[in-house]
This record gives structure tokens, C-alpha cells and sequence, in this order.
């Protein structure tokens, strides 16, 4: 991957011609396939990828991971603050 980019919040894509792109992962409003995947913004723009729904999920979800963006609690976390 892209090192010197592991800090930015960017996801490596490619269109159904082959050109490769980075997409901001904070802008993903959605990602359907039709049959192929789209990737919607939160401004309306679409994107056509080669990768799968999944992919594509997994490529933003592991970004909020290693950002630290979004942490929820550990099951059960909740109730074990409470105790």
C-alpha cells in the first residue's frame, strides 16, 4: 500500500477501465452493485469499481480501524462501566 498515505483518509480503488484512484473514505454515503459496484458520496457523485461490495467495505471499514474513527465499546462494555 501507499506508506507515506497511511495517514490520509483515502482508499485504493479501480474503475471497470483499469485506472487505479484513491477515494476519500470519509465521503462514502453508500456502495451498491447493479450488478457493478457503485460507490455513492455524500455529494451524489458515483463511482464504478472493479472491487466487490465487500471489498469495497472492507477497504473503508479497516481504514476507520487503524484512524481509530468510529470505536464502539466491546460487547458487553457498556454494562461493565456500569457495574
Amino acid at each position: 500500500m501507499l506508506d507515506a498515505d497511511a495517514r490520509l483518509p483515502m482508499i485504493p480503488l479501480t474503475k471497470l477501465n483499469g485506472k487505479r484512484f484513491v477515494l476519500n473514505a470519509f465521503y462514502i454515503e453508500q456502495i451498491e452493485a447493479f450488478p457493478d459496484t457503485t460507490v455513492t458520496l455524500t455529494n451524489g457523485k458515483k463511482f464504478v469499481v472493479r472491487e466487490t461490495v465487500e471489498q469495497v467495505a472492507a477497504l473503508a471499514s479497516e481504514f476507520y480501524r487503524q484512524i481509530g474513527a468510529f470505536r464502539l465499546p466491546e460487547a458487553g462494555g457498556l454494562n461493565r462501566e456500569r457495574e
